[in-house]
């Protein structure tokens, strides 16, 4: 019998009053992994009085303090690294071979870069005339974190860390898709000594989500989701101005020179297109290629996907697993078909596994598009799958101005050997993210965020800090009162 998965609410487990629940099934073999309760009214206003609790005992630790518990957290997520990313493989559907190197170590490695800093958070002094002003930097309140389901326990560490670091309470709200690991989150949290009610994990759909957003109790929301998702939330945050930070959609483009490493542009190319079946927002599906070189990248890409190892997703070998739902599955095969249709041509994959042990998942063969143009679909369009789109370019200037035709602002990247011409073309990319000969590398160092309606805000970096904090200004007064009211 599957298990039924609770919502997690001041320290421990919390029973659903409604007692609804919905299923959570493995991707790639359809098997239920458990039942997950939803969270209403009566558990959200629990974890909100318990997030006030909380926050009351955490708040007033020192910076110090709060870093102790949270190494602590990222130790036990480094000696659990292999039980926490089966239990991803199981939500996702991604290969082992990622989850075990990736998913899990970059949360620990997040929890541990905010540790750090959270004794080094301070305000500035500035010397006046015989008065002088210091600011503090405060927490803000309870913050609500969103996540995606492509990198459940990743985001859920980017969400919580700095949040938890600047003495902040958080209540994250899982995917319906993926709810496994950040309950875990919690646990680790717990075990690690956080007060009770700082990190809550609530489950549900978009009634959950709702209910936690238009709370006038949340002060913060932290979304790592769609563009319209994003502005449903974005609205509703108005209403009582609440901090918002927006990791939403991208349509990304990789620029490959003439001068280029081949290999190493096509290693990017295949890594922003295929790792986690595509299923990465800041993945360049738009990829431009020099017509010197159009072919030979082309020969290139095809070749190497062909050999990618589709398989289960607990095995080794695996490189290519299961798409997150047979609805996202269907969505992505409709994208194949309408670049067919519009007259791209297909040099590879693009169709489903139909046959054992594939048969009962969600596997799609990655797919490579050229001859493509700019107004096709599956060019315009976020697909979120292993789609690949390789276009021509000759001219510096168009390929910059095509590359920036979108509305999205998340990531773009560029190959060359001419470092002179690659930072002139990072500093006019309309991107959030720029990657100079390399792809979706993404170190907790450096501040993540998009432009345009790929959102706003970022995470990781020094960057997420000014998120998480609010900003007091103290004047002290060292001489005597001018009043002319004598």
């Amino acid at each position: 019998m599957a298990r039924v998965l609770q919502n997690y609410v001041g320290g421990g487990f919390l029973a659903s009053a409604s007692g609804e629940t919905f299923e959570n099934r493995d991707p790639a073999t359809g098997e239920l992994i458990s039942n997950v309760e939803v969270a209403l009214e009566p558990e959200i206003d629990a974890a909100l009085q318990s997030a006030k609790q909380g926050l009351a005992v955490w708040a007033e630790m020192s910076g110090a303090e709060r870093g102790r518990v949270l190494n602590k957290a990222a130790r036990i997520l480094r000696d659990r690294n292999r039980e926490l990313a089966e239990c991803e493989v199981r939500d996702t559907g991604k290969p082992i071979q990622e989850a075990e190197v990736v998913d899990v170590v970059s949360g620990a490695d997040c929890v541990e870069y905010f540790a750090g800093l959270a004794a080094t958070l301070h305000g500035e002094q500035i010397a006046l005339n015989n008065a002088f002003v210091y600011t503090r930097r405060e927490p803000i309140g309870i913050c609500v974190g969103i996540g995606s389901w492509n990198y459940p326990i990743q985001i859920a560490c980017w969400k919580s860390a700095p949040a938890l670091a600047c003495g902040n309470a958080m209540i994250f709200k899982t995917s319906e898709l993926t709810p496994t690991t950040p309950t875990v989150l919690a646990e680790i949290y717990s075990e690690a000594g956080l007060p009770k009610g700082v990190f809550n994990v609530l489950h549900g759909d978009a009634r959950t989500g709702s209910l936690l957003t238009t709370d006038p109790r949340v002060a913060k929301i932290s979304l790592t989701g769609s563009v319209g998702t994003g502005k449903k939330i974005a609205a509703s945050a108005a209403a009582t101005l609440k901090r918002t930070t927006m990791e939403l959609s991208g349509k990304s483009a990789l620029i490959v020179f003439s001068d280029a490493d081949l290999r190493h542009a096509v290693s990017a190319a295949m890594l922003g297109n295929f790792y986690t079946q595509g299923e990465i927002c800041t993945n360049c599906t738009r990829v431009y290629v020099h017509d010197d070189i159009y072919d030979a990248f082309l020969e290139m890409v095809v070749e190497r996907t062909k050999k990618l190892r589709i398989g289960l997703p607990l095995d080794a070998q695996t490189q290519v697993g299961a798409l997150i739902s047979r609805p996202h599955m269907e969505r992505v095969l409709s994208y194949v078909a309408a670049g067919k249709a519009e007259g791209a041509q297909l040099c590879y994959g693009g169709e489903r596994l139909n046959e054992s042990p594939f048969d009962r998942g969600n596997y799609i063969r990655p797919a490579v598009f050229s001859e493509c143009t700019d107004d096709m679909k599956i060019v315009r369009e976020e697909i979120f799958g292993p789609v690949m789109s390789v276009l021509r370019f000759r001219d510096e200037e168009d390929v910059v101005a095509r590359a920036n035709a979108t509305k999205f602002g998340l990531a773009a990247g560029v190959f060359t050997r001419d470092l002179a011409r690659a930072h002139r073309i990072a500093a006019r990319l309309e991107a959030g993210i720029c990657w100079i000969n390399n792809y979706n590398i993404t170190p907790v160092e450096m501040p993540f965020g998009g432009i345009k309606e790929s959102g706003f805000g970022h995470e990781n970096g020094h960057a997420a800090i000014e998120h998480y904090t609010q900003l007091k200004s103290v004047y002290v007064e060292l001489g005597d009162v001018q009043c002319p009211y004598e």
